[in-house]
């Protein structure tokens, strides 16, 4: 049987294509096929998405839940003892939030050029290794000093997950696929903040345990069994991550053909090529990526705030820690169950700017009702508006981003940067909710309440620009781009190409 090669998409050749291949895979070899001349059924590339699915987003999923719970648990461990026990005075915990973020925003675009070299398989698991290893080390330390540099290591390790999964998962499905698996993984923040509330509640109950040096018990349970969890997952994630759709040993010879040229054909780009200067230029000086990256800013800063602060909130509201980590479990599973829901719907339609635009309102009633009411019954109910508003909105504008960005090497740059971006907006988040504000938070309310309202019209003159640029391109006013290229210069121009057609 001869070897396949995709060292040239545009040129392969397929020596064995599989007819009626049976479950074990066997092939029979017949004829030679052009891939460029290569027709295949819908059916067909339907059963290579569902193998697809099954495979890859569980995986990708369970790695960022690891990634958000070793993050966020500092705020179940600040009301574990933590804040007692490390002198967590006056703005010490803000700033101990803060520098997890100053390198978590610096590794990104490093971090996906480094991926797509190394290849998704090893690098990010490697990634979800180390910060397991970190977490598990937070479980030992005994000064604000210490947590300072162990948050700051943390933050270096995190910082390429979120960007990495989301090129990742553009280098197997097509644009309109793409915001429902993005949605599956991302909604593992939501998940993360109903899960580790429960362990968090289960593992503080631990009994003290450890040397007399370094007694393990209540908070540090919490960093040592999570960080050990991490640890574990990520070692046995390279078994069953490949790095492209050519190398999906699940697939069947022909499938892997159809799982590679699928992309290529929507794409019209070589998806091998290496990140240069000018991608970056692309990726960075472009108005859709500028308005998905402020709108990922203004999100985040309210997911961020839920993720990091709300055990605290509610513990303000008069209840006990342990009743605070059980009560934050139930916002975040119906935020979890919206995300997804409003990522199925978004790619079903094939539109995302809409959803944006309109989710917010959720999060306006929340924030409006938390910032003037003094019951707890009604802060809490508020509490679900706003997690409802805000968490599909994450996924929602790194998928628009990576949607229209065409070519490989354009969109391991682009989700990055929407993720550095973004991330500055954590950094806000940090400092939204202080201790001199609380227990009613009037000033982390109203920042959050403002960031949804600028997300609502940031989205809708996205939507207007979008709809300007494509009626343009319509008319035919961007064909001069065409004058005198090549067909290699033209699959080069990437989102410029006049044919190409954003996503609104």
């Amino acid at each position: 049987m001869e070897k396949t090669s995709f060292e040239h998409p545009a040129h392969l050749k397929v020596g064995a294509v599989a007819t009626n291949a049976s479950s074990d895979d066997e092939k029979t070899a017949e004829e030679v096929i052009d891939v460029v001349g290569l027709h295949w059924s819908e059916e067909e590339e339907n059963a290579v998405r569902r193998k697809l699915d099954r495979r890859i987003v569980p995986v990708v999923t369970i790695l960022y839940l690891l990634c958000f719970i070793d993050r966020a648990n500092i705020g179940n461990a600040r009301i574990q003892g933590m804040a007692k026990d490390l002198n967590l005075v006056g703005y010490r915990f803000n700033w101990a939030l803060t520098m997890f973020y100053f390198t978590y925003i610096a590794v990104e675009v490093p971090s996906n050029i480094i991926l797509k070299r190394v290849g998704p398989r090893y690098w990010i698991p490697f990634l979800v290794l180390a910060f397991g290893v970190i977490s598990m080390c937070t479980a030992f330390v005994k000064s604000f000093t210490g947590l300072m540099v162990v948050r700051a290591f943390l933050g270096l390790a995190e910082g390429g997950t979120m960007p990495g999964i989301a090129f990742f998962l553009s280098c197997f499905y097509k644009r309109h696929e793409l915001l429902f698996r993005v949605g599956i993984f991302v909604s593992a923040s939501s998940m993360a903040g109903a899960f580790g509330g429960l362990l968090a509640t289960g593992l503080a109950h631990i009994p003290r345990w450890g040397t007399v040096s370094a007694p393990i018990h209540t908070w540090r349970n919490i960093f040592f069994f999570e960080g050990l969890l991490t640890i574990f997952v990520a070692a046995c994630a390279p078994l069953f991550m490949p790095s492209r759709p050519d190398e999906c040993t699940f697939l069947t010879e022909r499938q892997r053909i159809i799982a590679a040229e699928r992309l290529v054909r929507e794409h019209q780009a070589n998806p091998h090529e290496m990140v240069e200067a000018r991608h970056v230029k692309r990726a960075i000086f472009n108005i859709n990526n500028t308005v998905c990256a402020l709108g990922f800013f203004l999100i985040n800063i309210t997911v961020q705030s839920f993720s990091l602060f709300l055990p605290t909130i509610l513990a303000d509201l008069g209840w006990t820690a342990t009743r605070a980590q059980l009560y934050s479990v139930p916002p975040y599973v119906v935020a979890c169950i919206i995300s997804i829901t409003i990522a199925f719907v978004s790619d079903r339609t094939r539109l995302r700017g809409i959803y944006l635009a309109t989710f917010p309102i959720l999060c306006i009633i929340g924030f409006s009702l938390l910032r003037t009411s003094n019951s707890p019954n009604v802060k809490y109910v508020a509490v679900f508006f706003s997690a409802a508003g805000a968490f599909p909105g994450g996924p929602g504008f790194l998928s628009w981003g990576l949607n229209n960005a065409a070519g490989p090497a354009v969109r391991a740059v682009t989700g990055a940067y929407i993720v550095s971006i973004g991330s500055i907006g954590a950094i806000v988040a940090t400092w939204t909710y202080t201790s001199t504000d609380g227990p009613r938070y009037h000033k982390g309310h109203s920042i959050n309440l403002g960031a949804q309202a600028g997300v609502a019209i940031l989205a809708s003159l996205g939507i207007a620009y979008i709809i300007w640029e494509n009626r343009k391109r319509t008319r035919g006013e961007r064909d001069a781009r065409l004058a005198n290229v090549t067909e290699d210069e033209r699959r080069d121009l990437g989102y410029r190409d006049p044919a190409f057609k954003y996503m609104p």
